[in-house]
């Protein structure tokens, strides 16, 4: 019976066997402090310590990223199974998704006919559609950013990686045949250490030129991140768009179906420009208009006043049923009593009550004073 034997070449196996002694002994020597190293020029360190900023923040960027598009991390390896298998991703429920299901049967169940049943179901279709939004945000934001990102890690990254790699090997058996030329103590010694010495100095200079040419394309790589990170920023302003658009229309489906307590849309740009210049009215006023700083115009709903305890409030009894126009006020029962005081500036029109553990505005018509005698301290 015949066997092949691999062919083995001696002399490079015992050649290969003895560089990689030489480049134990001289890391060896090169920790203790014993022997003398070849430092890379000032250049080429500052390309290697930005090549490994690039690869260290790059990392964190995709690795975060991919934290925000999936949330859930045991999602985020089921997925990195099926791309390196190249299988499709399974297709799985958002959880908008579950609570629009859940929205819609409620509603069902509730009785379609029923006010509360209706908004449930409006609700319902709106998460669907919002969970639509969020598995096109994260297809694109996949297409257009991390997956590129990714892409450059596992290439262009590992290429500098491992020419680096082969750089250092070759500075090591430059560094051990300066040594030998050192230690050499015959002419014949002297001359094979000093032609060793030669090629390996040839063999450096051309791997580090070969290793400044692609820690020299990082800029490069750069600017072609800066464009993926520009998509991606434009992704996120469609998708929370298509998010604002499908809870404005929501609010309208709310606002049209009317009812014992009818939904009050919420002006999103009058609520931004109060939060962005909580003072500018304040700024509009001269020193002399100090009693317009302490109330508010009768129609618009005032500010609650922060840290008040049921002893620092009055006893009131309620005069007739008043059902809330929102969640900021309370619903009322004809001769409840409950705790109300001044608002905070002063209003004509409303005051702060607690009923229970519940706290809103109420009307101040509707409540009289039980405890006239007592001030009421803000």
């Amino acid at each position: 019976m015949n066997i092949n034997l691999p062919n083995f070449n001696v002399k490079n196996l015992v050649k290969e066997a003895g560089s990689t002694i030489s480049r134990v002994v001289q890391l060896t020597e090169e920790k203790l402090g014993t022997t003398e190293r070849t430092e890379y020029d000032l250049h080429f360190q500052n390309l290697a310590e930005r090549a490994d900023v690039t690869k260290t923040w790059t990392e964190k960027i995709v690795r975060d990223t991919e934290s925000v598009l999936i949330p859930n991390p045991q999602n985020r390896v089921e997925d990195f199974i099926f791309e390196k298998i190249e299988k499709s991703k399974p297709k799985r429920l958002s959880n908008l998704e579950h609570l629009a299901l859940d929205m819609i049967e409620a509603g069902g169940d509730f009785g379609q006919d029923l006010p509360y049943g209706q908004a449930l179901i409006k609700a319902g279709q709106a998460e669907q559609k919002l969970g639509q939004c969020e598995h096109d945000f994260i297809a694109t934001s996949g297409i257009c950013f991390t997956q590129p990102l990714r892409k450059f890690l596992d290439g262009e990254m590992k290429t500098i990686g491992k020419e680096r790699g082969i750089l250092e090997t070759k500075r090591l058996d430059l560094d051990a045949c300066k040594n030998r030329v050192k230690k050499a103590r015959s002419m014949l010694g002297q001359q094979s250490a000093e032609r060793d010495l030669r090629v390996a100095q040839a063999e450096f200079d051309r791997q580090s030129e070969i290793t400044k040419l692609l820690l020299d394309g990082i800029s490069t790589s750069q600017a072609s991140h800066l464009r993926h990170l520009h998509a991606f920023v434009q992704t996120q302003v469609r998708y929370y768009k298509q998010c604002g658009d499908v809870m404005e229309q929501l609010q309208r489906e709310l606002a049209n179906l009317g009812g014992p307590t009818p939904y009050i849309p919420l002006d999103v740009n009058e609520a931004s420009a109060s939060k962005s210049n909580p003072s500018s009215g304040a700024a509009a006023r001269g020193p002399g208009n100090n009693n317009a700083a302490n109330s508010v115009a009768p129609g618009h709903k005032p500010n609650q006043p922060m840290n008040v305890s049921t002893d620092q409030m009055q006893r009131a009894r309620v005069l007739c049923s008043y059902d809330a126009k929102d969640h900021t006020e309370l619903n009322l029962s004809a001769n409840e009593v409950i705790f109300v005081t001044e608002c905070s500036p002063v209003n004509e029109d409303y005051m702060y009550g607690k009923q229970g553990l519940m706290k809103g505005l109420v009307p101040r018509a509707f409540v009289e004073m039980l405890d006239e005698e007592h001030d009421v301290t803000l």
